[in-house]
């Protein structure tokens, strides 16, 4: 079974490392990960590099989710 690090930068931010499905996907994931937020609000990179939403995960691979807009903040 592939592991995964997951490094949440929403809120606080956390880090943990994930056991993965066969050939889940980047959306899969993100859906199992943050429940029903809508992606669109988030830059989701796999080692460390933008990614589309059909991209098969890997083993070992970095997960990073970034909000594009922090709530209180000036724009």
């Amino acid at each position: 079974m592939a592991k995964v690090l997951f490094i949440n930068n929403d809120g606080g931010g956390f880090a943990q490392y994930v056991e993965l499905s066969e050939n889940m996907t980047v959306e899969q994931f993100f859906k199992d990960q943050m429940g029903d937020v809508k992606s669109s609000d988030y830059l989701i990179k796999v080692n460390r590099e933008p990614v589309v939403a059909n991209r098969v995960l890997e083993d070992n691979d970095r997960i990073t989710v970034v909000p594009v807009k922090i709530e209180g903040a000036r724009i």
